[in-house]
């Protein structure tokens, strides 16, 4: 009987110190074999309304616009695409987050130019009335996503597909230089998630568009301050600068940490510096010395012919500012994700329409 009552303590104390850790473990409640595994099936399940409910959230986004509102706005194929592809990567990204099965998103990629492809432009446009430089202030990203019920990352997400289909179309209708205002001086002081997600994005997406950019003949100039910059993009850039640099199809010039002030400020530095080091006289500065160290001085065409700008504003905001003495002005209203090959059509058509007399008369 002692024996039997030995056991039985034995038992107990072990019984006590599993509940103990299972307790501990499991958050506070003794643990059940039956109610675990049916927590963790209404884990699972809830997980999956989860997920859908956030797809369902970006698919109410990708809806057509209802026949009623087709007299308001001009109905844009190319954006209800790009619409669908962000629903699906956003799904796609947001899933393995949350389950761990590492699965990468969709990418999309710039097709390779064709000879035929080249030569082909839209009705109505003439290729000798192309213009060389085209500069893009890329301006709605975040009120684009916000009327779409997103984040204002889904936005600059969206924002870099539309960048992707107007550099294509640069490279296969002649035009040689695009400028894109990516990140202005001025959006330092936003919100430091949103400039981490946007130079993260910026990282990210040099990296995954190195190789085809380069197959494309696609050369890439950065410019702007980069004193801000993570080192770790600076070293992406270094790189991408580095192998683009002898493409001669289109040049890519993006604006990263940019603004007009700040460039026309470094040009005047950059001459004072040479002047006190006896390099050059004060009686020697002019309008070709200043335009050699502005930043755009990475182009043989530093003016640009075209700016457009989207989202309906109707301002340049401290962009190239010294470079658009003569530049032909277009303002979308369109949102930068939904401006596409439509908008940009619009935009190359007016400018054709134009008589440019750079300050003369007209012959």
């Amino acid at each position: 009987e002692h024996h039997h009552h030995r056991i039985q303590q034995h038992r107990q104390k072990r019984r006590h110190r599993f509940q103990y850790l299972t307790r501990t473990i499991y958050g506070g409640g003794w643990f059940h074999p039956l109610r675990f595994i049916t927590q963790c099936f209404l884990s699972l399940h809830n997980h999956h309304n989860f997920l859908i409910n956030q797809f369902n959230k970006r698919m109410i986004s990708l809806r057509v616009p209802a026949p009623s509102s087709f007299n308001l706005q001009r109905f844009n194929s190319g954006a209800l695409e790009r619409r669908w592809k962000l629903g699906r990567d956003c799904f796609l990204s947001f899933t393995p987050n949350r389950i761990g099965l590492g699965v990468r998103a969709a990418k999309s990629e710039m097709a390779p130019f064709t000879a035929a492809e080249e030569e082909t432009l839209p009705e109505g446009l003439q290729p000798e009335l192309m213009p060389k430089h085209v500069a893009v202030i890329m301006d709605g990203n975040g009120r684009w996503a916000k009327n779409q019920g997103l984040q204002p990352w889904d936005g600059h997400r969206a924002g870099v597909e539309a960048l992707r289909e107007i550099v294509e179309l640069c490279g296969k209708w002649g035009i040689q230089v695009l400028t894109v205002f990516a990140f202005s001086t001025d959006n330092w002081i936003r919100p430091k998630i949103e400039i981490d997600f946007l130079l993260s994005l910026f990282e990210r997406t040099l990296k995954s568009e190195l190789e085809t950019l380069a197959k494309n003949n696609v050369r890439i100039s950065i410019i702007g301050d980069s004193s801000k910059l993570p080192n770790s993009l600076l070293k992406v850039i270094n790189e991408v600068e580095e192998v683009t640099k002898n493409n001669t199809r289109l040049q890519l010039i993006v604006a990263v940490g940019y603004s007009g002030k700040y460039d026309v400020l470094q040009a005047c530095r950059g001459i004072a510096q040479r002047v006190k080091d006896g390099e050059i006289e004060v009686e020697e500065i002019d309008e070709i010395l200043i335009e050699q160290e502005l930043e755009t001085n990475v182009t043989e065409f530093p003016y640009p012919d075209l700016l457009i700008r989207t989202s309906g504003e109707l301002r340049v905001s401290n962009f190239l500012l010294w470079q658009l003495a003569y530049t032909e002005l277009f303002f979308a209203q369109e949102m930068w994700p939904d401006f596409g090959r439509n908008g940009f059509v619009e935009a190359l058509m007016s400018f054709q329409q134009r008589q440019r007399r750079f300050g003369g008369r007209k012959s």
